[in-house]
């Protein structure tokens, strides 16, 4: 499949009040595409609910409810459920609608990581999507556990202490039957994880790798960019696993197997203001220098996980 040949559907419709440039619409539009119309979306409090405009007339053209910060996990697998009693009741005909949840990196990582690690362990039948713009960037930019080594935020004003963490291993290792991660750079790999994880039953999770122009400091046109950097430079790695086989996927794979060199992370830390400082700093081959080490890192213990 190419570009051209994705479905017309459109779940995102004309009056949204995201930003120009906004990854949430980006993403959401591959997702509608991927799953169709008999689907149904859960929004915890973020960007993507502050722009769906005045309900009832909201942006998105699937039901679409809004549900507290820290109950994606939860209400997933309750709504699941409440289908399958509804067919089995003969109250309900056809085919099963897939629901899903959109939530930011904050209502994943942090304030709905309790609920999410149930539904996983449950294995709720579901597709969690976590769009990671590594910040509550709806809010204000507040540091999340998705922010990364040295980023500045507005609750960590002289830069972030600690590396991210990595949600998706974890999930992983709860042991549901998808996982993976995606870029806005590489649609047609990101479309066909939606597709796949479509037509599996229970938990299924997916993140994909989101940078937002207002908190990160880049000018809207050039969100593709960005993510495509990501990518290159080894900052984000894309990989799915199936009932616990992890492959590496496309240019990660390439660059884990030595077929492709990374980007020097330099390119990617200074199209992005937020690293300003840092590029600015009399220490900034120290900082540099670890960037890389933690990325050396990632990708190497994500490659041997793919071994076993």
């Amino acid at each position: 499949m190419n570009i051209k040949e994705l479905p017309d559907i459109e779940y995102i419709i004309s009056g949204t009040g995201a930003c120009a440039g906004c990854p949430s619409t980006i993403g959401l539009r591959l997702v509608g595409k991927a799953l169709g119309e008999n689907a149904i979306c859960l929004l915890t409090p973020s960007c993507a609910v502050a722009s769906m405009g005045m309900t009832p007339k909201t942006c998105y053209s699937f039901p679409a409810l809004n549900i507290c910060f820290a109950s994606a996990g939860a209400s997933g697998g309750a709504i699941s459920m409440a289908l399958d009693a509804l067919y089995a009741k003969k109250k309900l005909e056809g085919e099963k609608p897939v629901v899903f949840a959109w939530v930011g990196d904050g209502g994943t990582y942090d304030i709905g990581f309790q609920g999410l690690s149930a539904a996983a362990e449950r294995n709720d039948d579901f597709i969690f999507f976590c769009y990671n713009n590594e910040a509550y960037s709806n809010t204000g930019n507040q540091r999340s556990g998705a922010t990364p080594q040295y980023v500045p935020t507005t609750t960590s004003p002289l830069g972030k202490e600690m590396v991210q963490k990595n949600v998706p291993l974890i999930m992983l290792e709860h042991r549901p039957p998808y996982v993976a991660t995606a870029s806005l750079a590489y649609p047609l790999d990101f479309y066909r994880k939606v597709e796949k994880a479509k037509k599996i039953k229970g938990f299924r999770y997916i993140e994909i790798h989101m940078p937002c122009c207002t908190s990160w400091k880049f000018p809207a046109s050039e969100t593709i960019e960005i993510s495509r950097l990501a990518i290159r430079t080894g900052s984000w790695l894309l990989w799915e696993a199936e009932n616990g086989k992890l492959n590496l996927n496309g240019v990660t794979a390439d660059l884990a197997a030595g077929k492709r060199k990374p980007l020097p992370v330099e390119e990617y830390l200074k199209a992005q203001g937020r690293y300003a400082w840092l590029l600015n700093s009399p220490d900034k081959d120290y900082y540099i220098g670890n960037i890389e080490n933690n990325i050396r890192r990632e990708l190497e213990f994500m490659a041997g996980r793919a071994k076993l």
